[in-house]
C-alpha cells in the first residue's frame, strides 16, 4: 500500500510517500527528490539513503546547490530517495535498530521506561523491502539508470550498507558507509564477508566509500576533554574502533583477488560520530552523482 502526499513538498522537487512493507507490515516514509528537466536517455542516477528523516533536507540542499555548477563541483543532477519513518523527529531509534541491525540480532533493554525492548536483526527484511517495493515504486514514476545506483548509510546505516554489499552485491554500484558500526554485536557483520570474498567479479567496477570523523578515533573532541564522561568515552573508543575497523575493511577488500570492488577511506576533520552526518551526506551526493570518477586510494 502506498499513500502519496500530493502537497508534501519539503523543498522544490521533493515529495514523500507512506509505504507499507510486505516484509513486516510496518509503514515507512519514503522521501523522493527528482531533478527538474528531462532525464538523460539512460535515466537518472539515483542514491538510496537510510535514516531518511535525518538526511533528506541536507541531501536535497547539497544537490540543488552543486548540480548547477558542475565544473566547480563535479556533481550532476540525480534522484535522491531516503527511507525513514512517519515521525516528525530525525530518528525512530526503536525501528532503526531493527531495520539496520544485521541478523541474527539480539534483544536489549528499552531505550525509555514503559517502551518496548530494543531488537536488532532486521536488515534482511529491510534490504528486501528496498529491492522489491521501494525501487519498483521509484522506477514506475522516475526514469532510473540501473547502472548508477548508490546506497548510503551512517552508523547503523553504514553497517547496513556493508551487510547489503556482502549479501546482495549486484543491488548497487556505489556503496557509501559513513561511520559504520563494524564492531557491533561482536562484529556480527563478519559472518557475511566470506561468501562475498569467495565470489570473484560479483560486483566488478563497483566502489565502496568508507569514512568517519576525526573524533571517532582514539582522540576526544575538545569539548569532551575534561567532561564528566571523559573516561567512559575513552573506554568506549577502545571498543568501537571506527577508524581502525573501517581501514582494515578497506584493505581487505582491496586485496581480494581480482579486486571485485574498489574501496577507499576518508577521515573528516573536526567531526564526532553525530556531527559527521551532514559532511558524510555531502560527500555521498558527490560520490553518487560524480561526472568524472576519481580513483580511490
Amino acid at each position: 500500500m502506498t499513500t502519496q502526499n500530493s502537497n508534501a513538498a519539503l523543498i522544490g522537487g521533493t515529495t514523500f510517500h507512506d509505504l507499507v512493507s510486505a516484509e513486516n507490515g510496518a509503514t515507512y516514509r519514503v522521501f523522493i527528490y527528482r531533478p527538474h528537466g528531462d532525464a538523460p536517455k539512460e535515466g537518472w542516477p539515483v542514491i538510496y539513503m537510510t535514516d531518511g528523516n535525518a538526511v533528506i533536507g541536507t541531501a536535497v540542499d547539497v544537490i540543488r546547490a552543486q548540480a548547477d555548477y558542475p565544473s566547480g563541483t563535479n556533481v550532476a543532477p540525480g534522484v535522491i530517495v531516503t527511507i525513514g519513518y512517519p515521525v516528525d523527529a530525525a530518528y525512530d531509534p526503536l525501528r532503526r535498530s531493527w531495520d539496520l541491525g544485521v541478523p541474527p540480532g539480539k534483544t536489549y533493554p528499552p531505550f525509555y521506561e514503559n517502551t518496548p525492548p530494543v531488537k536488532t536483526g532486521g536488515a534482511e527484511d529491510f534490504i528486501t523491502f528496498i529491492e522489491y517495493q521501494i525501487k519498483p515504486m521509484v522506477e514506475a514514476t522516475v526514469p532510473i539508470d540501473r547502472k548508477r545506483q548508490a546506497l548510503f548509510g551512517h552508523s547503523f546505516g553504514g553497517l547496513f550498507v556493508l551487510y547489503s554489499l556482502f549479501t546482495r552485491p549486484s543491488a548497487f554500484t556505489t556503496w557509501i558507509a559513513a561511520s559504520p558500526s563494524i564492531y557491533w554485536e561482536d562484529r556480527a557483520i563478519e559472518q557475511f564477508y566470506p561468501a562475498f570474498a569467495a565470489a570473484p567479479d560479483t560486483n566488478a567496477g563497483a566502489a565502496l566509500y568508507l569514512s568517519c570523523g576525526a573524533y571517532e578515533t582514539e582522540n576526544l573532541a575538545p569539548f569532551q576533554i575534561g567532561a564528566p564522561d571523559e573516561a567512559e568515552r575513552l573506554a568506549q573508543k577502545k571498543v568501537t574502533l571506527n577508524d581502525v575497523l573501517a581501514i582494515e575493511m578497506r584493505d581487505r577488500l582491496n586485496n581480494l583477488p581480482g579486486r571485485p570492488i574498489s574501496a577507499s577511506f576518508e577521515l573528516y576533520s573536526g567531526e564526532t560520530h553525530m556531527s559527521v552526518l551532514p559532511v558524510a551526506v555531502n560527500r555521498a551526493i558527490q560520490h553518487a552523482f560524480a561526472i568524472r570518477k576519481v580513483p580511490s586510494d
